[in-house]
C-alpha cells in the first residue's frame, strides 16, 4: 500500500451502528475517531434503518474514507426447532438489513466496500476467532496505541473491522511482493 489510506469500519445494527476510522500508512495504524449512530429504539424498522443510514452518511461526508469495511451478520448453527436459533436468525436478518443501509450509504458516496466475517475480524485483532468483547476492546486499544479501551463495544468492534481490513491489505501486499 502506497501512501496513507483511510478506512471506515462499520459494526451494523438497527438500534446502534458502530463506526471506527483509522488512517493506515504501511504498517502504521492511526486512530481517528469512533462512535455509535443510535436509532430510536421504539421506531419501526424502516425508520431505524433510515436513521442509521443518515447517520452513516454524515460520517462518510465528514471523514471521506477510501474504503468502508463491514462486519457480516453472524448466524449460529443450530436446528430450526430451537427457539434460541430462531431468535438469533431474526437478529441476523435485522443486522443484514442494517448492513444493507450501510452498503447503500457507501454506494451513494461511491466508496468501495469490503466485508468480513466476525471470526475473521476477531482473529485479525486477537489471533483467536472467538475472543470476548473485552478481549477485542483491549487488543484494539493496544494496536492503536490508545490510553483506554474504546467505548462502547460497538465502536470498538467497528475499529476492529477497520484493523482487519488493514491487515488484509498488508497480507495482499506482501503476497504480491513475494510473487514478483
Amino acid at each position: 500500500m502506497n501512501g496513507s489510506q483511510r478506512f471506515l469500519g462499520v459494526d451494523p445494527g438497527t438500534h446502534r451502528m458502530g463506526y471506527g476510522l483509522i488512517d493506515v500508512s504501511g504498517a502504521s495504524l492511526q486512530y481517528l475517531s469512533c462512535g455509535v449512530i443510535k436509532a430510536t429504539a421504539s421506531a419501526p424498522i424502516e425508520q431505524r434503518l433510515l436513521e442509521v443510514y443518515q447517520g452513516l452518511q454524515a460520517v462518510l461526508e465528514e471523514w471521506r474514507p477510501d474504503v468502508v469495511a463491514l462486519e457480516e451478520p453472524f448466524l449460529p448453527r443450530s436446528t430450526s426447532g430451537d427457539n434460541g436459533y430462531q431468535t438469533s436468525a431474526r437478529s441476523a436478518i435485522a443486522v443484514g438489513q442494517a448492513q444493507g443501509a450501510a452498503l447503500m450509504a457507501a454506494a451513494q458516496r461511491r466508496v468501495p466496500v469490503v466485508r468480513y466475517a466476525p471470526a475473521q475480524i476477531k482473529r485479525a485483532v486477537s489471533e483467536y476467532g472467538r475472543g470476548s468483547k473485552e478481549q477485542v476492546q483491549e487488543m484494539v486499544k493496544l494496536l492503536l496505541g490508545l490510553d483506554a479501551r474504546p467505548e462502547p463495544s460497538d465502536a470498538a468492534d467497528a475499529l476492529a473491522v477497520a484493523i482487519c481490513h488493514a491487515q488484509q491489505i498488508r497480507v495482499q501486499t506482501l503476497t504480491a511482493l513475494g510473487e514478483s
